[in-house]
């Protein structure tokens, strides 16, 4: 089967118009359309619908995309390591993680990568929906628990923990909690209970609960709860690790804490040799060793 063609076909079913594949291809539309003929006269087979708003993949059209999206994301892919065998660390490296670790720890601390690598682009993709990293819809990952996804390298980080912490101007206006029952007298803050998190925050959510909480902000990451907290609009369950970039907050019931979250880097066993990937690794894990100093330091340890 011809490259050039599928390369082709590739780009009309990605842009659903003759036209825009062309102007991508800086190629004739009635060139696009010769080739998308030809393919479909070699696999005897109709590839596309037409009708007057653009071109719809027919079942036989949808399994051939399947089969170039994925030779496309592995040449991607090859084109990264190829790129990567050169010395200096440059390009274009896209990072996944969730919202709330991505805004809260992890983007505050990327202008020393930046620093060090000032012809990096990182890509940072927040989000909770787990990407497909053997796929490539990214080229390494922060998760809040092991990946499952098979052909990975994978790192535990860190662990976290899910605490209460409340702003102190908002302590200054009533008393702080001495006893678990006494969040009844308190506004919470945290992540709705039908948004994606980690579970060991939802369990602890769930059980303060159950002490008839009058009144409720919820939110859909720990970053909009944060935002909550420093506003004197109650007392919010968020990750530990906030008190370093904010040393303001004050715990709240520190003996009350969620089970461990376990942090994972993970990327693609076919980025092994990446000098982007290594780069990213060493920068978060001597990010995770100045945390952990100064957490510490701060406890007197």
């Amino acid at each position: 089967m011809d490259w050039d063609k599928l390369r082709i076909f590739h780009a009309v079913a990605d842009a659903g118009s003759l036209t825009h594949a062309g102007d991508t291809l800086h190629l004739s539309q009635s060139a696009v359309s010769r080739q998308i003929r030809a393919l479909e006269e070699s696999l005897n087979t109709t590839l596309f619908h037409r009708h007057a708003r653009g071109l719809i993949l027919t079942e036989q059209g949808e399994l051939l995309f399947d089969a170039t999206a994925a030779m496309s994301k592995r040449l991607d892919a090859a084109s990264a390591r190829i790129k990567d065998s050169e010395e200096e660390v440059f390009g274009e490296l896209k990072v996944t993680t969730t919202t709330g670790f991505g805004s809260l720890w992890l983007a505050p601390r990327l202008p020393a990568l930046f620093e060090k690598y000032p012809d990096l682009k990182i890509d940072l993709m927040l989000e909770e929906h787990v990407l497909d990293l053997p796929m490539r819809e990214a080229d390494v990952a922060i998760r809040m628990k092991e990946p499952s996804q098979a052909d990975l390298i994978r790192k535990k980080l860190m662990t976290v923990k899910m605490k209460l912490f409340a702003s102190p101007e908002y302590l200054s206006t009533r008393p702080a909690p001495e006893k678990i029952e006494d969040i009844a007298q308190h506004r919470l803050i945290c992540q709705s209970p039908s948004s994606a998190q980690v579970a060991a925050g939802a369990t602890l959510v769930q059980h303060l609960m159950t002490f008839d909480i009058p009144s409720l902000l919820t939110v859909n990451n720990y970053f909009g709860a944060l935002q909550g907290v420093l506003h004197n609009l109650g007392i919010g369950v968020l990750p530990d690790y906030v008190t370093e970039d904010f040393p303001d907050l004050v715990p709240v019931l520190p003996e009350l804490e969620s089970a461990d979250v376990p942090v994972f880097l993970a990327y693609p066993e076919e980025l092994r040799q990446s000098k982007r990937i290594a780069a990213f690794r060493d920068f978060v894990q001597d990010e995770i060793f100045a945390h952990r100093k100064k957490m510490r330091a701060a406890r007197g340890d």
